[in-house]
């Protein structure tokens, strides 16, 4: 869901870009060593999900696996996200860089708030209920971004109202997608490894 170069008033550039180096700000401090290795692999599994995009006017549409970013590394997601963003922009010219903040922020801002509010839920006794739980974050996400992205283009003109309304329609299955995904992944992690999810934010379980 990358908005390319070029697409967006500089004001917009500008306050994406102020507003994702406070949300880096958060997520360095929270990133403790022992998120480091989880943080790695999701940053790994975004860049890696997300190559594979098909354009849509000034965006794209690809899988992104931020829903379980946010529930394993709260605020530790913006530099997660970041990174894999950085790398594709560098390297593949996806995005880009005068965009990398608004992108950043329209990827990782809905992951944090989506880790917050479900992650009581995936913490459930039921793993099934906690998997629920989990195909809410990762809908729930996808659909916080569209969201984000729509607003990033309707503040930089009244001519991408059409291009907002088609990136949440061509989303949705991205949405269903996604859920099944992070529902797929909070079931196992539950199983295999429930401590995963024993703490977000430093907040105990």
């Amino acid at each position: 869901m990358h908005i390319v170069d070029g697409a967006l008033s500089s004001a917009v550039v500008i306050g994406g870009a102020v507003l994702t180096v406070g949300g880096l700000a958060l997520g360095v401090r929270s990133l403790t060593l022992e998120k480091l290795p989880a943080a790695g692999i999701l940053s790994a599994t975004f860049f890696v999900a997300s190559l594979i995009h098909v354009p849509i006017g000034p965006s794209s549409v690809h899988l992104i696996m931020n829903g379980l970013a946010g529930l394993v590394l709260g605020w530790s997601a913006f530099p997660a996200l970041f990174v894999g963003l950085l790398l594709q922009a560098v390297f593949f010219g996806f995005g880009g860089l005068t965009v990398l903040g608004v992108n950043t922020l329209n990827i990782a801002l809905p992951a944090v708030l989506i880790g917050l509010v479900c992650q009581q839920g995936i913490r459930h006794a039921n793993p099934r209920i906690a998997a629920l739980w989990g195909a809410l974050a990762g809908s729930g996400a996808i659909a916080l971004t569209t969201l984000c992205v729509a607003v990033a283009l309707l503040l930089s003109g009244q001519e991408f109202i059409p291009a907002a309304k088609l990136v949440f329609l061509s989303h949705i299955p991205i949405m269903v997608i996604e859920g099944l995904v992070c529902a797929a992944a909070v079931y196992l992690i539950r199983r295999v490894n429930p401590t995963v999810f024993a703490s977000l934010e430093g907040h105990p379980a």
